[in-house]
């Protein structure tokens, strides 16, 4: 029998322990799991103020909180309130609520979509969405950094204007998501195109795009740019909507 060596055993012990806390910050170790829940929340808070030929104040917050169930399941819930004024009227407020379940496997994407939105530039008291369709994300990295994904839903949407008008559509809404991350930096756009079904001259067009400088774990720069343009709109209102803001974010680990 070999002689026992308790200098030998403790370097055995060492490599193994060495060789397991490897293993578990290894990014597959921190992936999701079937039997596991995890619910990550981010919340932004931007502004803009100008003064001299024309004065306005512009707020926005963001909140968004996501939920991953095991392998295939997740459910984004996202806020957005913005309020501004110009030569100290209000002209802007507008809300977004948005819920977008959704089941992935490999590349394939299914989504269903729940929301609401209040717009006083656009002269919208309520608007509801719901809708589905399928999706495919042709790029994207283990640990969810960098993406490129397109998606297809077929919405009902029912608007409710301040001049007391209603209309009820159906939509077709095309979505080009793209996520790029390298070290602090992080870049985000989502892009839709909207037509109505069958009427394609009655569409909406609107571009997310997000520059994001991490200068903590969980604190960070942010740049967002925010477009919207209708092709139907309110007599007296504008058909096109564009905001720059700067503020932070935070977000759990």
């Amino acid at each position: 029998m070999p002689e026992f060596c308790p200098m030998r055993f403790f370097q055995y012990l060492l490599a193994g322990l060495l060789a397991a806390t490897a293993l578990l910050l290894s990014p597959a170790a921190r992936a999701q799991r079937p039997d596991t829940t995890i619910i990550h929340y981010t919340g932004t808070l931007t502004g803009a103020f100008s003064a001299g030929g024309v004065y306005r104040t512009l707020l926005t917050t963001t909140h968004s909180v996501t939920f991953n169930r095991g392998l295939h399941f997740g459910l984004p819930l996202t806020g957005t309130f913005i309020y501004g004024k110009q030569d100290r009227q209000l002209k802007e407020r507008e809300a977004l609520l948005n819920a977008t379940p959704y089941y992935w496997k490999g590349h394939f994407r299914a989504y269903g979509l729940g929301g609401y939105e209040r717009s006083n530039l656009r002269g919208i008291a309520d608007r509801w969405q719901v809708g589905a369709g399928p999706g495919w994300s042709f790029y994207r990295d283990s640990l969810g950094k960098r993406e490129v994904a397109l998606s297809n839903l077929v919405i009902r949407e029912a608007t409710y204007y301040i001049d007391g008008s209603e209309r009820v559509v159906t939509r077709n809404s095309l979505r080009l998501k793209l996520l790029y991350t390298l070290k602090q930096f992080t870049v985000s756009t989502f892009t839709f195109y909207q037509p109505s079904i069958p009427t394609i001259s009655d569409y909406r067009v609107s571009q997310l795009a997000t520059v994001t400088l991490r200068v903590t774990k969980r604190l960070a720069v942010n740049a967002t740019s925010n477009y919207t343009h209708e092709s139907r709109v309110l007599a007296g209102k504008n058909p096109d909507n564009y905001n720059l803001t700067v503020g932070f974010s935070y977000a759990t680990p």
